[in-house]
């Protein structure tokens, strides 16, 4: 587990450009954390650093947006999703196939659908308007095997907090 904090919407859009260069085609990020902590401006740093120039927005009822870059990014928000049968129409399995980074907001509820290799993105609001604290956990062999790679990155934002994840 590692635990970073950011001071500002800025802040969080560049750490998780950071983040975007330790992810490799088929990636599952997971979001999730409080209501308004920054999922989307999270994923528009993420999608702006793979060279995504199009505006990343919520796909709160679409569901799910893809934008093209580098490395294209499919971004879902499963908030409105009731139950994990209604996640399998989302495709996730094609999704995760297709050779983009897959990055999902509120993806906990639907855990079971995804497979054991994820990366786990929480943002908290934090003490001040504009603080996040922002903790990643790798779950699986594809993010244990790049930890050093996740550590290396955030290290700007981290407080020294890195557990075995």
């Amino acid at each position: 587990m590692i635990v970073a904090r950011t001071a500002s919407a800025e802040g969080t859009r560049a750490l998780a450009a950071a983040l975007a260069g330790v992810v490799r085609g088929g990636d599952l990020l997971v979001l999730g954390g409080d209501l308004g902590a920054g999922k989307t401006t999270f994923t528009q740093g993420f999608a702006a650093a793979l060279g995504v120039d199009a505006p990343v927005t919520s796909p709160t009822f679409t569901l799910h947006n893809l934008y093209r870059g580098r490395l294209d990014v499919h971004h879902l928000d499963v908030y409105r999703i009731g139950d994990i049968a209604e996640a399998t129409d989302l495709a996730l399995e094609e999704l995760l196939d297709s050779g983009a980074v897959t990055v999902v907001e509120w993806g906990a509820t639907i855990r079971e659908a995804f497979g054991v290799d994820e990366l786990e993105v929480t943002l908290e609001l934090g003490p001040g308007d504009d603080d996040r604290v922002v903790t990643v956990r790798g779950h699986g062999s594809r993010w244990h095997d790049r930890l050093g790679e996740v550590v290396d990155a955030l290290r700007p934002w981290t407080t020294g907090g890195v557990a075995p994840c």
